[in-house]
Protein backbone atom coordinates (compact mmCIF):
# COMPACT_ATOMS: atom_id res chain seq x y z
CA UNK A 1 0.00 0.00 0.00
CA UNK A 2 1.53 3.36 -0.99
CA UNK A 3 2.04 6.10 1.59
CA UNK A 4 2.80 9.81 1.28
CA UNK A 5 2.87 13.13 3.05
CA UNK A 6 1.64 16.45 1.69
CA UNK A 7 2.49 19.96 2.72
CA UNK A 8 0.04 22.72 1.85
CA UNK A 9 1.53 26.19 1.42
CA UNK A 10 -0.27 29.54 1.31
CA UNK A 11 0.16 31.05 -2.15
CA UNK A 12 -0.89 34.55 -1.02
CA UNK A 13 2.24 34.96 1.14
CA UNK A 14 4.58 34.74 -1.89
CA UNK A 15 7.34 33.32 0.29
CA UNK A 16 10.95 33.50 -0.91
CA UNK A 17 12.33 30.07 -1.85
CA UNK A 18 14.46 29.71 1.27
CA UNK A 19 11.61 30.67 3.59
CA UNK A 20 9.27 28.32 1.74
CA UNK A 21 11.74 25.46 2.14
CA UNK A 22 12.17 26.13 5.87
CA UNK A 23 8.43 26.32 6.52
CA UNK A 24 7.79 23.11 4.57
CA UNK A 25 10.53 21.40 6.58
CA UNK A 26 8.87 22.45 9.83
CA UNK A 27 5.52 21.10 8.58
CA UNK A 28 7.02 17.80 7.49
CA UNK A 29 8.88 17.15 10.74
CA UNK A 30 6.04 18.25 13.02
CA UNK A 31 3.52 16.14 11.14
CA UNK A 32 5.78 13.08 11.29
CA UNK A 33 6.24 13.49 15.03
CA UNK A 34 2.46 13.40 15.48
CA UNK A 35 1.96 10.36 13.26
CA UNK A 36 1.68 6.67 14.12
CA UNK A 37 5.16 5.12 14.28
CA UNK A 38 4.14 2.08 12.21
CA UNK A 39 2.84 4.28 9.40
CA UNK A 40 5.98 6.42 9.49
CA UNK A 41 8.15 3.31 9.23
CA UNK A 42 6.18 1.99 6.24
CA UNK A 43 6.29 5.41 4.57
CA UNK A 44 10.06 5.65 5.07
CA UNK A 45 10.60 2.15 3.63
CA UNK A 46 8.82 3.35 0.47
CA UNK A 47 11.11 6.37 0.18
CA UNK A 48 9.27 8.98 2.25
CA UNK A 49 7.21 10.55 -0.57
CA UNK A 50 6.44 14.23 0.09
CA UNK A 51 4.41 16.52 -2.15
CA UNK A 52 4.20 20.32 -1.72
CA UNK A 53 0.88 21.76 -2.83
CA UNK A 54 -0.52 25.28 -2.90
CA UNK A 55 -3.65 26.77 -1.40
CA UNK A 56 -4.96 30.25 -2.06
CA UNK A 57 -4.89 31.69 1.45
CA UNK A 58 -5.27 31.06 5.18
CA UNK A 59 -9.02 30.42 4.91
CA UNK A 60 -8.46 27.67 2.33
CA UNK A 61 -5.62 26.21 4.43
CA UNK A 62 -7.98 25.84 7.40
CA UNK A 63 -10.61 24.24 5.16
CA UNK A 64 -8.13 21.51 4.19
CA UNK A 65 -6.95 21.15 7.78
CA UNK A 66 -10.50 20.42 8.89
CA UNK A 67 -11.06 17.98 6.03
CA UNK A 68 -7.85 16.11 6.89
CA UNK A 69 -8.79 15.86 10.55
CA UNK A 70 -12.31 14.69 9.63
CA UNK A 71 -10.65 11.80 7.74
CA UNK A 72 -8.51 10.99 10.78
CA UNK A 73 -5.26 12.24 9.28
CA UNK A 74 -2.53 13.79 11.42
CA UNK A 75 -1.84 17.46 10.72
CA UNK A 76 0.69 20.08 11.75
CA UNK A 77 -0.17 23.75 11.35
CA UNK A 78 2.93 25.94 11.12
CA UNK A 79 3.06 29.45 12.55
CA UNK A 80 6.09 31.61 11.82
CA UNK A 81 8.11 33.14 14.66
CA UNK A 82 8.55 36.37 12.71
CA UNK A 83 12.35 36.61 12.80
CA UNK A 84 12.81 37.25 9.08
CA UNK A 85 10.24 38.09 6.38
CA UNK A 86 6.88 37.51 8.08
CA UNK A 87 5.05 39.03 11.01
CA UNK A 88 5.13 36.89 14.17
CA UNK A 89 2.22 34.47 14.27
CA UNK A 90 1.71 34.25 10.50
CA UNK A 91 0.30 30.84 9.58
CA UNK A 92 2.35 29.59 6.63
CA UNK A 93 1.61 25.96 5.87
CA UNK A 94 0.10 22.66 6.92
CA UNK A 95 1.64 19.20 7.01
CA UNK A 96 -0.66 16.22 6.47
CA UNK A 97 0.49 12.68 7.15
CA UNK A 98 2.29 10.55 6.28
CA UNK A 99 -0.56 8.14 5.76
CA UNK A 100 -2.11 6.01 3.04
CA UNK A 101 -1.92 7.84 -0.26
CA UNK A 102 -5.57 7.09 -1.00
CA UNK A 103 -6.72 8.74 2.25
CA UNK A 104 -4.58 11.83 1.70
CA UNK A 105 -5.74 12.15 -1.92
CA UNK A 106 -9.36 12.35 -0.72
CA UNK A 107 -8.39 15.62 0.93
CA UNK A 108 -5.71 17.14 -1.29
CA UNK A 109 -6.02 15.31 -4.60
CA UNK A 110 -7.34 18.34 -6.53
CA UNK A 111 -4.69 20.80 -5.40
CA UNK A 112 -1.81 21.86 -7.67
CA UNK A 113 1.88 21.54 -6.89
CA UNK A 114 3.97 24.56 -5.99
Amino acid sequence: MPYKQVILVREDLKLPKGKLAAQCSHASVDSILKSDRKIVDLWRKEGGKKIVLKVKDEKELFKYKQMAEDYGLKTALITDAGHTVLEPGTITCLGIGPDEEEKIDRVSGKLKMV
